[in-house]
């Protein structure tokens, strides 16, 4: 036995004990296969991309285009013959702008929201929390038609406002922040009342900064859902200038710009718009994974 195994048996602690090494191997090699076969979808995309349409259709799975091209891309980006050009520009600039907006606004009213819930004591908290939980367990689809009615009601429909102001709230984001800050020793806010802080000081001064991994978790959950929304926006516009990216990618796939297979450019628009969630989530997997983990002990 080991200095480091008589040291745990010493303190009462279990014994860790290694696997054999064919087994980690194995373990390994079975990691490595896995990742290899979820990255192949996108790997075969980024192919595809540089394909021609008869290539694309002739070698479906080949990782090599027989004759690599960019005509793709230029189409994309309007680079392509006059009337040849698929608006995606627009499309990626109306994600942006509906995304950033919604992220900003469901981190403000969810940390307020979920520090509300979580520190302070007022009549209804007990029922306003259970309404929040209620919320959660309703489907999306199930709101399609009442989200229309209010927004033709209110002359909402098919304008920005429309397509971002149902999305600000949000009640999974208001129950993380809940959870994380519930965690948070109250001494710490105590100390600041003492100094004569008040409610919103510590909130903004003293909680919100020790809240940096929830935060970046709703942030990543918020822009994720944004981006990738598309019920919503299907039933908030109907113009095509109002399209974002999964609206606009569901009609070209469906045939609304033009006909034949077009495989590389539905690929290559498919990769493009996944890029920048996928880029958000490693550059922020850490606080990730933190912010996910909040709230599971609590002190």
């Amino acid at each position: 036995m080991n200095t480091n195994a008589a040291a745990r048996l010493a303190q009462g602690r279990p014994v860790l004990r290694r696997s054999p090494l064919p087994l980690r191997l194995l373990g390994h090699a079975l990691v490595v296969a896995l990742g290899l076969l979820y990255l192949l979808p996108f790997v075969l995309q980024l192919a595809t991309g540089f394909k021609t349409d008869p290539d694309a259709a002739a070698h479906p799975l080949g990782l090599i285009p027989t004759t690599p091209t960019t005509a793709t891309y230029q189409r994309l980006f309007g680079l392509g013959q006059a009337g040849d050009g698929v608006p995606f520009l627009r499309w990626l600039g109306n994600s942006a702008f509906v995304s950033v907006v919604v992220t900003a606004g469901r981190v403000l009213f969810a940390s307020m929201a979920g520090y509300a819930l979580a520190r302070l004591r007022f009549p209804g908290r007990t029922l306003l929390l259970g309404f929040v939980l209620a919320v959660m367990a309703v489907p999306g689809v199930a709101l399609l038609i009442p989200k229309f009615l209010v927004l033709n009601a209110f002359g909402l429909f098919d304008t920005y406002t429309g397509m971002i102001v149902p999305l600000l709230v949000d009640a999974g984001a208001i129950f993380i922040m809940k959870q994380f800050f519930e965690s948070i020793p109250r001494e710490v806010e105590e100390a600041a009342r003492v100094d004569g802080a008040g409610v919103l000081r510590i909130f903004w001064s003293v909680v919100l900064p020790m809240a940096r991994p929830a935060l970046i978790t709703v942030t990543i959950l918020s822009f994720q859902g944004s981006w990738n929304e598309f019920t919503h926006f299907l039933v908030a516009t109907q113009s095509g200038q109002y399209e974002t990216l999964t609206t606009g990618l569901a009609r070209f796939v469906s045939g609304g710009l033009g006909g034949g297979t077009q495989y590389p450019l539905k690929l290559a628009a498919a990769l493009l718009s996944t890029l920048p969630v996928a880029a958000l989530f490693f550059c922020f997997q850490r606080y990730f994974v933190q912010g996910a983990n909040s709230g599971a002990v609590k002190e």
